[in-house]
């Protein structure tokens, strides 16, 4: 067997869904670890391997086929595109957590990716706007460029000390969720079904609320306010949706497509525990060890089942490696 078969794999852009579903439970950790004396190693460690991944799912999406040109047909690319903005978000979300060890990094890190970020919403608008697209390939997944990046730099750049920046980063996350969330609720209740294979980015629908309350629990200062009960209310009414769309979800076949599910099951998380620490309603404890653990279990479970279904894929490669 000679080097020259042994070619780049292709890496989609879906590739950085578990760097961000990790990035999520370890925000679920490091919050239980202040509010509940759960063990900061745990939530350390996720961190590390949620850094890990990154940093090498970059690599291996720029070492992909086809170089500059390939990558500008991946953004383009009307179902696929939306995932490229998970770069930009998982960076912001490491780089905030970055900030608690080496505050000048991990600044430099959030104003980087923020910066990342917003010139790829731009563009990302600017395209959607010359028209052409199609609307059935709208999915939850476009959430991302706007919406999630958004409310997401607002959580980072407040972590950095830039609370005017932050606001309004937090307000274009929500018009967009507005203006967005109407598209793609309009696609999916009028036009065919997704094909099973996007079916499990209907989770990203209900990630909104938490992601955008957690980011104004970093605003506010961790209080308790009305915009933060405004979320919670919200919160609530797409967290029962997610119940019913569980026996969808049961029936397709597993695939890397369900990363999908996990950043929305630890942001829900965080979000929930953090109310329940704060109102501390009886028997809060009990039910914040509850959702840590389920958020915990479906996320490790995503991750199992990965592993199984990737690694004998890997194994002909790497015998083609010694050979």
């Amino acid at each position: 067997m000679t080097t020259s078969t042994l070619r780049p794999v292709r890496v989609p852009l879906s590739a950085f869904g578990p760097a961000f579903g990790l990035s999520g439970l370890a925000g679920t950790w490091t919050a239980a670890a202040h509010s509940l004396g759960a063990p900061a190693a745990v939530g350390a460690a996720l961190w590390l391997v949620a850094t890990v991944t990154w940093v090498v799912t970059t690599a291996r999406y720029l070492a992909r086929p086809g170089g500059p040109r390939a990558i500008l047909a991946d953004l383009r690319h009307p179902a696929a595109g939306p995932f490229a903005a998970l770069f930009a978000i998982v960076g912001l979300l490491l780089g905030g957590r970055l900030v608690a060890s080496a505050p000048r990094a991990g600044e430099i890190v959030v104003w980087t990716m923020a910066v990342v970020a917003v010139v790829f919403a731009a563009w990302f608008l600017a395209v959607a706007l010359q028209g052409g697209g199609a609307l059935d390939a709208v999915h939850g997944g476009h959430l991302l460029p706007t919406v999630a990046a958004a409310l997401i730099s607002g959580q980072s750049l407040a972590v950095v000390g830039a609370r005017h920046i932050a606001v309004g980063a937090w307000a274009v996350g929500i018009l967009f969720w507005i203006i967005v969330g109407t598209v793609i609720l309009a696609r999916l209740a009028f036009r065919p079904p997704l094909p099973d294979a996007l079916v499990p980015t209907l989770a990203i629908l209900s990630a909104p609320p938490a992601v955008a309350g957690n980011a104004w629990f970093a605003l506010n200062g961790g209080t308790v306010d009305v915009v933060e009960e405004l979320l919670l209310g919200t919160f609530v009414v797409l967290m029962l949706v997610q119940v019913f769309l569980v026996p969808r979800y049961a029936r397709l076949t597993f695939g890397l497509s369900f990363w999908a599910l996990t950043f929305t099951a630890a942001s829900s998380a965080t979000f929930a525990l953090r109310w329940l620490v704060l109102t501390e309603p009886a028997g809060y404890r009990v039910w914040s060890w509850v959702v840590v653990a389920g958020a915990t279990g479906l996320i490790g479970w995503v991750a199992a089942r990965s592993v199984v279904l990737v690694v004998p894929k890997l194994r002909p490669r790497a015998q083609r490696l010694r050979e």
